[in-house]
Parts: C-alpha cells; structure tokens; sequence
C-alpha cells in the first residue's frame, strides 16, 4: 500500500554458482538471510539492475504496468553496466508475462523464483533494496512504521493510516488507502 514497487535483473557469472546454493525466491527467506546472501552474490560476482516504480507512477498506470516500467529499467541498468544491447541479453521473467513494450528478448517464467537462479538472485536483490528503502521511509514519515511492515496492508498500517492519513509514499489509487483520506499529510 505505500513505497514504490521495486524490480531487479541479474547476471550470474558461470563461477559464482557455486556459491549461491543457499539463493531461493526472497520470500522464502529471513531479512537476515537476505542481506547475507546479498552480501555473498556481490563477492561472487553477479552483477544487478534495479528499477523503480513510484507510488504516483502506480496510481497513473496501475501496479501491472508500474510493475512492467519498473522491470524495463533494472534489464536497462544491467543491460548497461554489462555493455550488452537488447539483442545480447534473454531475460526471463518472473510470472505469466513479458514485459509489455520492450525490445529485449523474454520468455515468461511462471513461479520463476522458484525456478531460475537468477530470477530468485534479483528477487532477493529487489527485496533488500526495497526494504532499506521503507527504512529510510519510516524515518521520513514517522508513525507509519514503514520500517516494520515495509508498507504492507498490516493491522498496524491500517490503524497508523486511520489516524494519519495517508503520506505522499502511499498508494492513493488502492482501495484501503482511499478509504483513509480524510487526512492527508503533504509534504
């Protein structure tokens, strides 16, 4: 319900397999085991992209294509930083879709986190961006406690979005925080 939705894209170099056997779909793992694993990826060499998609860009496009835009920028990124080109690169991508609009080479992996290594990498990379950046939300716009349920639709986001209203990081166009507005904190 608030902060933006957040993408990641990864390249796994041959070697670093070894290493990342413990690498599994980012909601399978503790925060903790998260940034641990993060921390080992980066030394073993693989390489990410990340993208963002802000809380108005989901309100203007809806979370689908917010979802899509943020996806395009982190292949970007990595495309980039590899010095690769559209041709150069097949992602794959996690869920029924491709990304809609893109020139990249995709093939849509159903439960992909699950099933490729470098989809279940940029899950967990996207997952610890995302959270540090709720924490740096929560000291923000305190009272949220962003830093606790990373804008999640918990009883106690509920309750904090009751009596405050909602922050211009969350997102108007989703029915709870809509029904929340008659406060509204600016910025």
């Amino acid at each position: 319900m608030a902060g933006p939705v957040t993408a990641a894209a990864a390249f796994i170099p041959p070697a670093a397999y070894p290493f990342l056997t413990e690498v599994n779909d980012s909601k399978k793992l503790s925060e903790k085991k998260r940034e641990t694993l993060l921390v080992r990826m980066r030394a073993s060499g693989v390489r990410f992209g990340f993208g963002f998609a802000s809380p108005r860009e989901i309100d203007e496009v809806n979370i689908l294509n917010a979802t899509f835009r943020a996806m395009s920028r982190a292949s970007v990124r990595l495309a980039s930083a590899l010095g690769a080109g559209p041709s150069d690169i097949l992602l794959l991508v996690d869920g029924p879709h491709r990304i809609r609009n893109f020139s990249f080479r995709q093939e849509a992996v159903v439960k992909g986190d699950g099933k490729s290594l470098s989809i279940a990498a940029a899950s967990i990379f996207a997952k610890v961006v995302r959270d540090r950046w709720m924490m740096e939300l929560d000291r923000r716009w305190p009272g949220y406690g962003f830093a606790i349920h990373k804008g999640y639709g918990t009883k106690d986001h509920m309750s904090s979005l009751d009596s405050l209203g909602p922050c211009p990081e969350h997102r108007l166009s989703f029915a709870p925080v809509r029904k929340s507005m008659t406060v509204i904190r600016s910025a």
